[in-house]
């Protein structure tokens, strides 16, 4: 596998947010967002087999890892990689755009959707048809760059009766949106949808990686 960074860190977003997580980040994307701030991981990394990218992350006292990218989907060993965690006894997330197939995912993992939204320019590249394999345990991301963003997001949320699924968080695109607005636009809109900050970009330079 084409690994580009294995780090420990506090998660920064999802439901878990603050809590410690090993992070794996795979190499490779074939969607190109506005707002990217993972864009160093579309060609750089280096190869790691499976076991050892399990013996790096076992040198770590945690148990909870996130399997991230880039889109980590795009790589065939990374269905295999997360059972190989949750047979370990891991809580595994992953972090996903929705642009691949989720099918093959382990059910006991806990798939984080990123639903891209027209601000990122990549919203023609979703696929649909993952929103049925989603369950209750697993969460959709909007990351809101404008007012139209948000509108887009709670018409999908509706059409698809997204909160009824699993939990919803809207995100503004860090230094773009300020969250005062998508504070007030979410209250507005009396959906019950969580408001996401990236803590660890207010925590650490958000140019800063492996945190």
């Amino acid at each position: 596998m084409r690994v580009n960074e294995i780090f420990y860190s506090v998660q920064g977003e999802s439901t878990r947010a603050g809590l410690p997580c090993v992070f794996v980040r795979l190499s490779g994307c074939h969607l190109r967002c506005q707002w990217c701030d993972t864009a160093y991981a579309f060609e750089e990394g280096s190869e790691m087999s499976v076991d050892e990218i399990l013996e790096r992350v076992k040198d770590y006292p945690c148990r909870l890892m996130e399997l991230t990218g880039g889109e980590p989907l795009l790589q065939t060993e990374a269905a295999p990689l997360i059972t190989r965690f949750l047979d370990l006894g891991y809580k595994v997330l992953l972090e996903t755009s929705g642009s691949v197939a989720i099918g093959p995912v382990d059910p006991r993992a806990h798939v984080i959707m990123d639903l891209k939204c027209p601000g990122s320019g990549m919203t023609h590249h979703m696929q649909w048809e993952n929103i049925r394999c989603l369950r209750e345990k697993d969460e959709v991301k909007f990351v809101v760059s404008d007012r139209r963003d948000f509108d887009w997001a709670v018409d999908v949320i509706r059409r698809y009766d997204l909160i009824r699924r699993c939990p919803v968080l809207l995100s503004p695109v860090h230094g773009a949106l300020e969250p005062r607005d998508l504070a007030e636009w979410i209250l507005e809109s009396g959906l019950n949808v969580r408001l996401q900050l990236q803590i660890h970009k207010m925590i650490w330079d958000p140019q800063m990686r492996g945190v």
